[in-house]
């Protein structure tokens, strides 16, 4: 009885100590690249990341982007001290009325709103139809907004889902949002974009941007 006794306490003394090591041999690792969104306008250059924390959106986003999706897409919608919207494939043909009503039966994405992740100056976010149609605020397929607000846009927090953050070019987004537009907002002059993904490790971002990894 004894001898049984001391054989399972034995047991339970190595399940202890391996607890941890078996914990950390199944965590994934960080990866020490990251991807670099840079959009090129005739205003400049905007560069970005994207949180792994919101993997549908950023994965989604990097398909489109590497695909050529992006390339040709204006900045459809402009509200100075608010955010400039863009990325809606409609925005490449001739017709201005159809900008930002994407396509039918666009295939949504889940909604991944984080707290952590706030509508702050240069927030990347995501666009989306309305609560009414929209309850489960799944976001668009392509549009994306970028906060031009210096002070933040707060009132979208838990609404709509930050994705990524500016980490060079802020001063190319507000003379984006500062361009002539008409009465829906749409700048008169068609501002196209370009966009292109580099890799680079996380520690030159840091060193080039200035961006910090948590």
């Amino acid at each position: 009885m004894k001898s049984f006794s001391r054989a399972t306490a034995l047991c339970w003394l190595l399940i202890c100590l391996l607890a941890p090591a078996l914990h950390a041999a199944k965590a994934p690792k960080k990866s020490k690249k990251d991807q670099v969104v840079t959009i090129s306008t005739s205003q400049g250059d905007i560069r970005l990341i994207l949180f792994d924390e919101t993997p549908l959106h950023k994965a989604n986003f990097l398909k489109l982007a590497q695909s050529g999706f992006y390339n040709g897409t204006t900045f459809h919608r402009i509200i100075q001290n608010f955010m400039v919207q863009g990325g809606d494939g409609n925005s490449k043909d001739a017709d201005p009325n159809n900008d930002g009503m994407g396509p039918q039966n666009d295939v949504t994405i889940p909604a991944e709103i984080r707290p952590e992740f706030s509508h702050k100056f240069g927030a990347v976010a995501a666009a989306r139809q309305g609560d009414i149609v929209n309850p489960t605020k799944a976001s668009s397929s392509s549009q994306f907004y970028i906060v031009q607000n210096h002070n933040g846009t707060p009132h979208l927090n838990g609404g709509y889902t930050v994705f990524g953050q500016v980490i060079s070019g802020l001063d190319v987004v507000d003379k984006i949002a500062a361009q002539p537009k008409d009465m829906r907002d749409r700048p008169t002059t068609d501002i196209k974009m370009m966009v292109k993904v580099e890799k680079l490790k996380k520690k030159k971002i840091t060193e080039l941007y200035g961006y910090k990894y948590e």
